[in-house]
């Protein structure tokens, strides 16, 4: 996991919090000092934060599940797509879809609907539509694609969210709630540290700020998933050094069946023999009233 320096999140200006009248009193055990009427973060305890975020996501990615990323502002939306995919993680950079998590059936169906046009675009049955109706199912694919196109692959509720600006995405900080779904977030000193379960006390508004922190969140995730590869080709070597052990056992037993078989036979032959040859060969008795006589 790469080390967090306190310069590096110095430089890229992490520190800055609100103008101190929009403060929220409850994110003071993270705040240093006031400065020109702004709020300056503790970079210290920010730092300690984000390895304990870092090691939560890395245990999630290593199970298998999915981290949805969340941002919808300006200067955090590009940012967040290009890192999401970068570890191959669902990420909402339009507008927040209502019931995206509580309301998850409905979305899937939404998402399916997307593939059916596309399945229409390949097989022809596109073209036999009129010109009116094939204008208005590119509108709707363009809008699912828009607001739904990055989750496609979220086959089922996400095992954590990671938030960047809690205020602005509280509707989706309701609904993880809602279903238990662990939250990571940035937060500044304007939003509630109390509705996040991993708070990662930092500037959400600069776009520097912004790419410092899901660059280390990202790259702990991307650990999780090599980790999570690494264990599966180690389970399947291992599965296929034990199933051809036992193809020798197998092999082996089949071997001694054989042999023994083999034994049975030549031993049931041995006693035909010998019964035929017995037949055979006058007895003694025999051969006695034959001299007699």
């Amino acid at each position: 996991m790469a080390k967090i320096e306190v310069n590096d999140l110095l430089k890229a200006g992490v520190h800055f919090g609100h103008l101190t009248r929009k403060w929220n009193p409850d994110m003071a055990p993270y705040i240093y000092m006031e400065r020109n009427g702004i709020h300056i973060i503790n970079l210290y305890k920010t730092a300690a934060k984000i390895e304990e975020t870092n090691e939560a996501l890395k245990k999630i990615a290593s199970s298998g599940r999915k981290i949805l990323f969340v941002a919808t502002k300006k200067q955090a939306k590009d940012i967040v797509a290009e890192k999401a995919q970068t570890v191959n993680m669902p990420y909402i950079t339009e507008r927040w879809p209502g019931g995206m998590l509580t309301n998850f059936v409905t979305i899937r169906k939404a998402v399916k609907k997307m593939a059916a046009i596309d399945r229409m675009k390949k097989d022809g049955t596109f073209e036999t539509l009129s010109k009116k109706e094939r204008l208005q199912v590119d509108r709707q694919r363009a809008k699912l694609e828009k607001n739904l196109g990055s989750i496609t692959d979220m086959t089922r509720l996400p095992g954590a969210i990671f938030i960047v600006d809690t205020t602005r995405e509280h509707i989706a900080v309701k609904e993880a709630q809602k279903l238990k779904i662990p939250i990571f977030a940035m937060v500044d000193t304007n939003s509630d540290p109390r509705d996040v379960d991993f708070v990662i006390p930092s500037n959400d508004d600069a776009s520097k700020s912004i790419d410092k922190i899901l660059d280390l969140v990202t790259s702990a995730v991307a650990e999780g998933l090599s980790e999570r590869k690494s264990e599966k080709e180690a389970t399947e070597a291992n599965d296929a050094n034990k199933m051809e052990a036992a193809a020798k056992s197998d092999e082996a037993k089949a071997k001694v069946e054989a042999v023994e078989e083999k034994k049975q036979e030549t031993s049931k032959d041995d006693q035909q023999n010998e019964k035929a040859s017995s037949k055979q060969a006058p007895s003694d008795k025999e051969v006695k009233k034959e001299k007699d006589a």
